[in-house]
Formats: C-alpha cells, sequence, structure tokens
C-alpha cells in the first residue's frame, strides 16, 4: 500500500500578495513529510481562479509552471467561495481533503495538527479552532457568527455547527460526496454532517492577516447575510416538528375542554354566568390547534422535499483502512520523544 495522499483546495479570488507565501509554506510542509519519512504526502494543491479581481492569475500560472503538483482550475466567473471550494474538492484525488483560504489566515503548518487529530480521534471532518474569539478583526462579525452558530445548534440539534470554518480537513470520499450533491443554496459544512458525525475541531491560532494588513474583510455584510440564509436552509430545523407537536396539544385540550364545559353545563347550569364564550373559547382552541398542527405537518414534509432536492443520502460507506497506518506512524513518533 502506498503513502497516504492529502489534497489540498484554495479559491482564489483577490490573492495576489498572498500565493508566493502560501505556496512556499505548503511546499515546506511537503518537504517535512519527506524528510522524516512520513507514510503520508501532499500530492496536490487545486487552485481555483474564482474570477479573480487582481493579478492572482498571472502569479497562479507562474507558480505552477515550476511545480507540477500544483492544478489551477478556472471558474467562468465569480460563483463565490464555497461554489469554487466544492469545484476544487471534485477535481481532488487525496485519501484526505484540506481547504485553506488564499490569505495565511489558515497556516499550512498546521495541517498535520488536523490529521493528527482525525486518526487519533477517528474523525472523518476535523476543524481549525480558533484559539482567540477575535479572528476577523472586528468584535461584531466574530461575535456575531458565533451566536448564530450556536443558535443554528440550538434549532437544528446539530452539535457541530459552532466549529465551522473554512480551514477543515476532509477523509477525500466523503468530501467529494459532499460537494457532488451540494446545489446552489445548500450550506457544504451542513452537508457535511448528512454523511458523517465523527466531527471533531483542534486548536489552533488563526487571524485574518487581509485585515490586519488592509482594514478591509474579504466579506461583506451581504455576503455573512447570505451564509447564514444558506445555512439555515439547508438545515432541517426541529421546531417545526415542535409547532405540529403544540397544534395537537391545543386540539386534544380543546377537546377536554369541551367535554368538561359540557359537564358542567348539565351538572350545575348556574356555573356558567355568561352565555356562548364556553363554546367560542373551544371553538378558536381547536381551530388554532387543527390549523397549527396541519402547518407543522406540511412543513414537515416540505423540509423533507427540500433536503432530497438538496441531495441528502439515504445511507453511505466509507473505508477507513488506511488509518492504521497513520496512527502506527504517530505512535512511533511520540514514543521517539
Amino acid at each position: 500500500m502506498g503513502k497516504v495522499k492529502v489534497s489540498i483546495v484554495v479559491p482564489v479570488y483577490a490573492g495576489e500578495a498572498y500565493l508566493e507565501r502560501l505556496i512556499a509554506e505548503i511546499e515546506k510542509a511537503r518537504h517535512d513529510w519527506e524528510a522524516q519519512r512520513a507514510p503520508v504526502e501532499i500530492c496536490e494543491l487545486i487552485m481555483v481562479n474564482d474570477a479573480a479581481r487582481d493579478g492572482s492569475a498571472e502569479v497562479m500560472e507562474c507558480l505552477a509552471a515550476t511545480r507540477p503538483w500544483i492544478v489551477i482550475l478556472t471558474l467562468s466567473r465569480n460563483f463565490g467561495q464555497h461554489a469554487a471550494t466544492i469545484a476544487g474538492i471534485l477535481h481532488s484525488s487525496g485519501d484526505w481533503v484540506v481547504t485553506l483560504d488564499e490569505d495565511m489566515q489558515h497556516p499550512p503548518s498546521r495541517i498535520e495538527d488536523l490529521l493528527r487529530t482525525a486518526v487519533r480521534k477517528q474523525a472523518d471532518v476535523v476543524y481549525a479552532r480558533p484559539t482567540s474569539a477575535i479572528v476577523h478583526g472586528k468584535a461584531w462579525r466574530d461575535g456575531s457568527s458565533r451566536y448564530f452558530k450556536r443558535f443554528m445548534e440550538w434549532l437544528t440539534g446539530n452539535p457541530t455547527l459552532r466549529l465551522v470554518n473554512s480551514f477543515r480537513l476532509m477523509r477525500g470520499e466523503i468530501a467529494r460526496a459532499t460537494a457532488s450533491v451540494c446545489s446552489h443554496n445548500t450550506y457544504f459544512d451542513i452537508a457535511l454532517f448528512w454523511f458523517t458525525q465523527r466531527i471533531e475541531g483542534t486548536s489552533i491560532d488563526l487571524h485574518d492577516e487581509r485585515f490586519a494588513g488592509s482594514g478591509k474583510s474579504s466579506y461583506n455584510f451581504k455576503s455573512l447575510v447570505n451564509h447564514a440564509q444558506k445555512m439555515m436552509f439547508s438545515s432541517q430545523l426541529r421546531f417545526l416538528a415542535l409547532g405540529m407537536w403544540i397544534g395537537i396539544g391545543l386540539f386534544a385540550f380543546s377537546i377536554l375542554s369541551g367535554v368538561y364545559f359540557t359537564l358542567v353545563r348539565l351538572i350545575a347550569p348556574d356555573a356558567i354566568g355568561v352565555e356562548g364564550w364556553t363554546s367560542l373559547f373551544v371553538v378558536l382552541t381547536m381551530s388554532a390547534g387543527l390549523l397549527a398542527a396541519m402547518l407543522g405537518l406540511c412543513l414537515q414534509y416540505l423540509a423533507t422535499l427540500v433536503l432530497k432536492a438538496h441531495g441528502r443520502p439515504t445511507f453511505f460507506t466509507i473505508d477507513r483502512s488506511s488509518d492504521h497506518k497513520l496512527q502506527d506512524w504517530y505512535s512511533a513518533q511520540d514514543e521517539a520523544r
């Protein structure tokens, strides 16, 4: 059996000032593994030109000319980071796939930390967990993103959403399968959860160098809202089922109330001082309960159709046998220390 192969995918839109450093760091990581005779290698770097607005295309061509392990994909127009990442993943061939941002926010030297965590915890997906609460230079942005993810965790019952960011290591089969089912409005990281629940995080120091140097973020408020919208529409919200059961509860309560008031009317007619209010109460409660139950049922059915349209699989098989080779190597390294 040959070496375990790692593919790296980098979407490029405005990376002219960072690409040479990024390639140098990835090249160093490749050489370090080669020098250690590791059973793992970086087999390819896939750079996706998402209609770059600066001179990134020329820089990529120059760098790839002397490095056969660099593959350049050129999109016909700007489709956005998610689409560019999906395109790169679909063209990858590695046993593991790593996604990085172009602006050195994600240090390639820490890829091994992600891989070590994946092997030791038998995970299929590992996210870099920022050690700092402020990564992108703006407390409101990092804070709003963090609290929205926690809110989505509560809405969906998915306990891993707080880990989600674009510096991730994924098992190649799962990454490509996930990318293949993603449509225009599918949030990639939500779709990953359809294929595996073995998702972990490892703490890494992350900083947005682009913002630190220019004071400008690569995302504006509109794009952040679009991301939040995709995340919500790709998820199955558990309050839909809650609404249906609340409606059923109201309907049952209205029936019990009707029986109760009928018995009161027969046994003690004078106990009800105002004529007509009891029947009105029962009818309104029954109608509200029936409407809520029917609406919840329709929304549940619609959510099922939406997830089917997004490509959520019934099942998926995976081969994790190559992990033993890496486990043995990391164990040997630990003993040598």
